[in-house]
Order: C-alpha cells, then sequence, then structure tokens
C-alpha cells in the first residue's frame, strides 16, 4: 500500500510536488523558499513572508486580499518559518475548498494558484520598495515574536543550548532573527533581499489534494516564472563538530523552577542508514510517555515537572528538556546520564521496541492526515537531498533490531549541559 503519492518535475526555476490524494475535500498549496542560515539575512528572512502577505499588485491591502480569499469560498492564507539543520525556510500556504465538492463550478484551484503566484511574485511595491507603512508594522509584530523567546523560559532555555552548543555554527541563529539587526532593516534593503532570494533561493511548491498532475503543471508554467533562478539544491548541514570535554553552562534569572537542557551529539542525520535506529532509540530514551527519562526522572524519582527529548533530524543533535528544583540539578543530571548509558548498555526490552515503533507510525500516519503534515514528511527528502518514499521510511522503522538501536546509542557523544537556574537571595 502506498500512503503518499509524489510526483516531481522542474518548471521555471522551482520543483513542483503534486501529490495526488482524495482523502481531503480541499486542496493545499505551499510554496517554500529554502536558503542557508547566516546571520547576514536570517532577520530579512524572518520578515520576509509577513510583508508579502499584506497584500498583491491586484490586491494591493490586506482587506482587499482578505476579501478576495473569502469570495474563493473561505480559502486560508498562511506563513510560516522554519529552521532545519543549517537552513532557513519560509512557507506560504493557500488552502482552498476542491471545486470538485461544490455545485458551483469556480476554478478554485487556478485561482488560488494565480494568487499564491501574485503574492510571491507580485507584492505591493512603490518607487523600488516595500510600502513603508507595511514594513513598520511588521517589524513591530516581528520585535514581540523575538521578544516572547526570551520570556517563555522553557523556549528560552533551549535556545540557550543551542546557542551554547553551535556557538561557531549557523544553527546557533534564531528562526526569527534579531533585535538588533531588525532596527537596520528599511523597506528598500528589504526590497533588495526580496530580489536576491527570487534568484539564489530553493523554491519548492507542493500541491496536495484531489487533483490532477496536468492541471497543476498547466497552471504552474502559466503563472510561476522564475527565471534567473539558480535551482540550487539544499547544502549539506555541519554535522560533525567534536569536543574534547562537555561544556556546563549555569545561567542565573529571576526564575521560579529551574530548566535543566542537555545536548547530545548523535553523529546521524535524516537520510543515513542508522537514522531509523536513532528514531526508535529516542522513543524509548525520551521520546514519549513510556520512555525511560518520563518513568525514571519524572515518575520515579519525582525530580522534575516534564522530561523529554527530541532529535533534530537535520543537524544530527539529540536534547533533553526538563524542569526541576534548583536544588535537584546534581541529581537529575546524574540520572539522565544513567538512562543514557542504560540504552548504549542495551539495558531495554523487545516490548519497549515494539511499543515505541507503535507509537512512531502511529505519530507518521497521524502527521500525513493533514494535507499540511504530509508537505511537511515529504519535505524531509528535499532538505537531505535523497528522494526515499514515505513507504521506504514506515518500512525502515519496522525493520529496526535491538543490535541497531545500541549501535546508533553508541555513537552519541553528551555535548552540553545548561541549566538556567535562580538568583541566590542576598
Amino acid at each position: 500500500m502506498s500512503y503518499l503519492k509524489e510526483e516531481i518535475e522542474t518548471i521555471n526555476g522551482l520543483t513542483l510536488h503534486t501529490v495526488q490524494t482524495d482523502k481531503f475535500k480541499t486542496n493545499s498549496l505551499v510554496f517554500k523558499m529554502l536558503a542557508p542560515l547566516n546571520e547576514e539575512d536570517v532577520t530579512f528572512r524572518a520578515l520576509l513572508p509577513y510583508v508579502l502577505q499584506r497584500g498583491t499588485k491586484t490586491f494591493p491591502t490586506s482587506t482587499e486580499l482578505r476579501k478576495h480569499l473569502d469570495e474563493l469560498y473561505g480559502a486560508t492564507l498562511f506563513v510560516d518559518l522554519s529552521k532545519k539543520g543549517d537552513h532557513h525556510i519560509i512557507s506560504i500556504r493557500i488552502e482552498v475548498a476542491n471545486e470538485r465538492f461544490l455545485s458551483d463550478q469556480t476554478p478554485l484551484l487556478e485561482k488560488a494558484m494565480k494568487l499564491l503566484s501574485e503574492i510571491v511574485l507580485s507584492p505591493v511595491v512603490k518607487d523600488s520598495s516595500f510600502p513603508d507603512e507595511i514594513i513598520n508594522q511588521e517589524k513591530r509584530t516581528l520585535k514581540q515574536r523575538i521578544q516572547a523567546v526570551y520570556d517563555d523560559k522553557m523556549r528560552y532555555s533551549n535556545l540557550r543550548l543551542v546557542q551554547e552548543m553551535c556557538k561557531d555554527e549557523p544553527y546557533r541563529l534564531h528562526v526569527n532573527g534579531e533585535i538588533d539587526h531588525l532596527v537596520r532593516i528599511t523597506s528598500e534593503s528589504l526590497y533588495e533581499y526580496y530580489k536576491k532570494a527570487l534568484k539564489e533561493d530553493k523554491m519548492d511548491l507542493y500541491v496536495t489534494g484531489d487533483v490532477s498532475k496536468e492541471e497543476v503543471s498547466k497552471y504552474t508554467k502559466q503563472f510561476f516564472v522564475f527565471g534567473e533562478n539558480a535551482h540550487n539544491s539544499a547544502e549539506k548541514s555541519i554535522t560533525e563538530k567534536r569536543q574534547s570535554e562537555p561544556n556546563e553552562v549555569i545561567e542565573k534569572q529571576d526564575v521560579k523552577q529551574g530548566k535543566l537542557n542537555i545536548g547530545y551529539r548523535t553523529h546521524c542525520t535524516y537520510g543515513d542508514k542508522e537514522y531509523y535506529a536513532l528514531q526508535v532509540f529516542n522513543g524509548i530514551f525520551g521520546g514519549f510517555s513510556h520512555s525511560k527519562l518520563f518513568i525514571n526522572v519524572r515518575e520515579k524519582e519525582s525530580l522534575a515537572y516534564y522530561a523529554a527529548s527530541r532529535v533534530e533530524s537535520h543537524k544530527g543533535l539529540l536534547m533533553v528538556m526538563s524542569g526541576i528544583e534548583f536544588a535537584n540539578f546534581e541529581r537529575a543530571v546524574t540520572i539522565i546520564k544513567e538512562q543514557m548509558q542504560a540504552m548504549k548498555n542495551g539495558d531495554f526490552e523487545e516490548k519497549e521496541i515494539d511499543q515505541t515503533k507503535a507509537v512512531i507510525k502511529n505519530q507518521l500516519l497521524e502527521t500525513i492526515d493533514t494535507s499540511y503534515g504530509a508537505v511537511e514528511v515529504l519535505y524531509h527528502n528535499v532538505i537531505s537531498n535523497i528522494d526515499e518514499p514515505f513507504d521506504k521510511y514506515l518500512d525502515g522503522i519496522e525493520h529496526v533490531t535491538k543490535e541497531e538501536i545500541v549501535a546508533a546509542a553508541g555513537k552519541i557523544e553528551l555535548d552540553t549541559v545548561y541549566f538556567l537556574t535562580g538568583k541566590e537571595e542576598a
């Protein structure tokens, strides 16, 4: 059985991915722009999609654009930013009803693809710059989004761990950029960056729904033309950094609960043959509610309000996140390290492996049950420069052995322990 049917072709400087499925009554269009993460560009990129979604030449104000979306049977428009390995990704998505399910045969797919192309290629521009009013409003909003990370201590401690682990690597940068860079961005400089991105970013368009490849190709050729685009592929992220001694960072702030975050290097990324084993390893170690971290750190020892781990698939990092009492720092670090050692020693049962595989499979099938989730799963291939069908991924997880999990665990190295604790009383 094939879960996701993806057909790929290169058209006018972008890669078109048609994902034909009759699961949804809507069609989902997702346009992705990928570029290397770097300090010079990240804040421009964080601002750009929010400016683009404010209007087009045909619909120059937010009100006119929203009115047009309403006319397309309540179509929705979203923009999003993400960071995968050392890459920064802008996503612009339109969700529109499939006209096959409507009595009125308005060509909704055609109109939605035309609108998406306008948002990307024909934004509101005046005298070779974006309108000042829009730029100033979006800069204020982006500043609030950047600041929000510092106010949310769980997100802040994740950010600080990454900054410490990846000091000399692009991955240290936050997806929303930096406030001090934001102040320097002008309407003209953002417009110049936008033109550069159209030439240099890797462009991918996903169309998911009950659609035909021929129809989608026709509209793509008609509306999307990136004449000067270099059509770059994603470059491999830096993953092989090693350090002789693990780093320990203790930071004091006025906080009520300690945040203990521990970072490991896995020396394995998406597309590597050990990657399936690493996913199962993470599920048993800290990914799910039956994991060692959850049971031993949170339940048995009552040391943590939360304790979990996650893998950064394209950077080769494994990160443990936990919330603890300040006094429990040493004990919590010791027990987390003991769980890692237990995994390296193969101290887990076949039933834990089976349970973890079942949960991973359910999670993946739930993810592709939404059109956006399906796109995110397929986009891993673009970032990794591989072509691996979703079914092969499921099969890879299913056939992981205990020996492979222990081998994947054996490659994992402790990199950094970060602890956000309270200020000492005077």
